[in-house]
């Protein structure tokens, strides 16, 4: 398992899965979201970053450095 960090973060491309640690889907497997666009960091503040995401039909949101500890890559098979 693959933790979500600022260096990884700038390896991500749209279209890319990650998942989460604890929330789960009604089979019991991990909630899985994508990238949704360009990630986005700062010259000014070098730890911060924000990363689009979708999941669902409509569900959209960012992960931040504050929640990125909640997401992972997936191992790959």
């Amino acid at each position: 398992m693959k933790k979500l960090c600022r260096e990884n973060v700038e390896e991500l491309r749209s279209g890319t899965i990650l998942h989460h640690i604890t929330a789960r889907n009604a089979d019991g497997t991990p909630l899985r979201g994508r990238v949704n666009g360009k990630v986005i960091l700062w010259k000014t503040r070098p730890l911060e970053f924000r990363v689009p995401m979708k999941y669902g039909l409509k569900t959209c949101f960012y992960v931040t450095e504050d929640n990125a500890k909640e997401w992972y890559f997936p191992e790959d098979k």
